[in-house]
């Protein structure tokens, strides 16, 4: 199957550091590959991939000071995969860019798909979606999909990483862990007091945008300076995940928002490390309560499951993840998408006569 993954120029697939969106991009690529697919891979030219490279920009936007209108470049990106089709060189176009590609690729005849990877209870998404209620899109979770109950909802595909990136390690756990970004909306304040009503000591590894820097410093850091019970990290790579996060006693995810889906969830189940996270978003969709981890309420309530971690089996979470949440598995569900709507693109065989 010929197929172009359209990701981002916002960071290198797959990105250095921090970048959801472009490292499952990466996974499904690598997969679909591996899979004996002929995939077209349009991204950033400091991308790495065993796909064909189409590269619009020659560097991530993020870390390209000079750059100052990323639109332009990802409208530029969506006319050259445009004029590929023209030359009919695939036979499905899979998108990750929101909403951007429905106008044009509407009116085109080569079947495409969009991964929906942000939150759409904003105002102005209902609009779009009633606008282009017949473009086929995917979520990544349910709990993704309730804002937009009237979008053309394909399928939920649920994120998968590469079942050998993030495994167990051989030593003993003895903290709980924040990981990924800090931000209002993560919740690291609540991940801090919950970890202190515990006494157990916590280690944060996330980075902190420019966005969200004054609640770093209005809110984090006067709560952890000085204090031996927690520890500031800052952003860590793949490669150092595996010992952090094997090292955690459980998770936290105290969550304050729709949280599409999570990428650190399946992070650390892959460790087998439980997770506690708030019951928002995707939450009760990947955290199966009681086995991989706990769904709870509020900060009374993941108390509780700190004192409830003893109860889980690590080798168990780590198992889900394997039959849940592996890379291949989600490749598997794409390449199912992918030729439904080619055979639903496909004209209908004309039946002719013996008289004809």
């Amino acid at each position: 199957m010929r197929i172009a993954q359209v990701a981002p120029l916002t960071e290198a697939v797959p990105p250095r550091l921090y970048g959801g969106t472009e490292r499952v991009v990466h996974w499904l690529t690598e997969e679909l590959v591996a899979l004996g697919n002929d995939v077209t891979l349009f991204a950033s030219g400091d991308s790495r991939t065993s796909a064909k490279l189409d590269a619009t920009w020659p560097k991530a936007l993020r870390l390209d000071g000079a750059v100052k209108d990323p639109n332009a470049l990802h409208m530029v990106m969506l006319e050259r995969v445009r004029q590929k089709c023209d030359d009919e060189q695939f036979d499905l176009l899979h998108f990750h860019l929101d909403y951007y590609p429905f106008s044009l690729f509407s009116r085109q005849p080569t079947p495409f798909v969009t991964t929906l990877h942000g939150r759409l209870d904003l105002p102005e998404h209902q609009p779009v979606f009633t606008t282009f209620s017949s473009v086929p899109v995917i979520s990544i979770s349910d709990a993704q999909r309730r804002p937009v109950p009237h979008g053309n909802w394909i399928r939920t595909i649920h994120h998968g990483l590469p079942e050998n990136l993030l495994t167990p390690q051989p030593v003993r756990p003895g903290y709980l862990a924040v990981l990924g970004r800090i931000a209002p909306e993560k919740g690291v304040d609540r991940a801090i007091r919950v970890a202190a009503r515990c006494g157990i000591p916590l280690k944060i590894a996330a980075k902190v945008d420019r966005a969200d820097q004054d609640y770093y410093d209005e809110m984090i850091r006067p709560m952890i300076e000085g204090s031996a019970l927690f520890e500031y990290v800052g952003e860590i790579n793949d490669s150092e995940k595996p010992d952090f996060l094997s090292g955690a006693l459980a998770l936290l995810v105290p969550i304050d928002w729709p949280e599409p889906f999570g990428l650190v969830m399946i992070e650390a189940m892959a460790c087998g490390t439980p997770v506690i996270a708030y019951n928002r978003g995707s939450v009760p969709e990947i955290v199966e309560d009681g086995l991989t981890g706990f769904v709870v309420e509020n900060e009374n309530g993941a108390v509780t499951a700190v004192d409830r971690l003893p109860q889980l089996s690590r080798h168990a979470v780590r198992q889900r993840f394997e039959s849940h949440f592996t890379a291949r598995r989600m490749a598997l569900d794409y390449l199912a998408v992918y030729r439904s709507l080619m055979a639903a693109a496909e004209p209908p065989m004309k039946l002719v006569s013996s008289a004809e």
